[in-house]
């Protein structure tokens, strides 16, 4: 799965293919939540609501990260 580490608690958020956030601590205990940042299950019931928000929503392509090979001049 992608995710992204918390800058703070360097927790990995991470999308869990149904429209929920699976955090993981550095320490193993794990949680999952909703996008606005609701406990769904886990030992860890607190996680950040606006990195949840984030992490849940869309994956949107944008021109500028996306990959594109070279163009090549003659």
């Amino acid at each position: 799965m992608r995710g992204i580490r918390h800058p703070f608690s360097k927790a990995l958020y991470e999308q869990d293919g149904k429209g929920h956030v699976r955090v993981v601590e550095h320490d193993g205990r794990t949680g999952r939540f909703q996008g606005n940042g609701k406990w769904i299950d886990g030992e860890l019931e607190s996680a950040d609501p606006h990195l949840c928000g984030w992490v849940a929503g869309p994956q949107v392509s944008n021109h500028r990260v996306t990959q594109q090979p070279a163009a090549t001049t003659s």
